[in-house]
């Protein structure tokens, strides 16, 4: 049924599981990699396995619809509707490199809401499939790492905090978050750039790291993530503080007890203040001396 939020997130874990084992095969075994953009990978890995999603999806769900990153779309006027990446960080699993995942966000949305607007996210589910982690989230009933509550971290400033960031794979030379990964790196215990925007979200649920921001991200890359930094007891908003919303072009999620000062160093990002100034190598040279090196 619909309605039965009892039975979402057994069934899409199961869905998820199912998926993170063929991705399993697919990144030991190798695959082939193709170009969907100048530097936008795509593998027979992202393609085979939303096909398997969204046909699972549609046996558990009939009713549901389906919004998948490789172009699933069907049922989208249904009240319920899933947002998919059956591989979130395609370039890692390119490369080899084993930080992915798979990605399932459940929104309602009810009769009478515009295209534009949002509806609820009501469940959420990421699997990371070779460490088994298994972080899920329903509306109101908190969020999991297998059967362990969740709960964001205690840090309470930025000088204290790991954050995390993306990049685009696109364009990279018009993305503004280069000077913002410079200024974080300065100001916090530590930045990171792995590669799953996914896993960066369900990291800041778990508490591993503190915050994450990203530009130009898509609801197939957030959905999942913000309800479990939100049932974990965080917070998501724009970079002005704004509320979160799927077709948003920016998000910040945090621990909650540090939002406020991202929000003013966004601020003073934006209107060029407060800036650190880039030493010169002769510069660099001299503090190194200075400290005996």
């Amino acid at each position: 049924m619909s309605g039965a939020g009892w039975v979402w997130v057994p069934r899409a874990a199961e869905i998820a599981r199912e998926a993170g084992a063929r991705l399993r095969e697919f990144f030991h075994q190798g695959v082939e990699t193709e170009y969907k953009g100048d530097v936008d990978l795509v593998t027979v890995a992202d393609r085979t396995v939303e096909k398997l999603i969204r046909t699972r999806l549609s046996e558990v769900f009939p009713e549901h619809g389906v919004y998948g990153e490789e172009g699933t779309r069907e049922r989208l006027e249904r009240e319920f509707r899933w947002y998919v990446d059956p591989l979130d960080g395609t370039t890692n699993f390119a490369h080899g490199f084993p930080q992915f995942c798979v990605s399932l966000g459940l929104e309602q949305r009810p009769e009478g809401l515009k295209p534009e607007q949002d509806g609820t996210l009501v469940a959420a589910v990421i699997y990371d499939p070779l460490r088994d982690e298994m972080f899920t989230a329903e509306r109101g009933k908190g969020a999991r790492l297998g059967e362990r509550p969740l709960h964001v971290s205690q840090s309470p400033e930025l000088a204290e905090a790991l954050v995390a960031t993306g990049f685009p794979s696109r364009k990279r030379h018009q993305s503004p978050n280069i000077h913002f990964y410079q200024e974080f790196t300065l100001r916090s215990h530590g930045v990171r750039r792995a590669g799953s925007a996914a896993l960066d979200l369900a990291y800041v649920a778990a508490g591993r790291l503190d915050a994450f921001w990203e530009f130009n991200l898509n609801p197939w890359d957030t959905a999942a993530g913000i309800l479990l930094v939100q049932e974990a007891g965080g917070r998501v908003t724009d970079f002005s503080g704004g509320q979160f919303e799927l077709n948003s072009r920016e998000v910040l999620a945090s621990n909650g007890r540090i939002h406020e000062e991202l929000l003013g160093f966004f601020s003073d990002m934006f209107a060029g203040r407060n800036l650190a100034p880039i030493p010169t190598p002769q510069e660099w040279a001299a503090r190194r001396a200075a400290r005996g090196h």
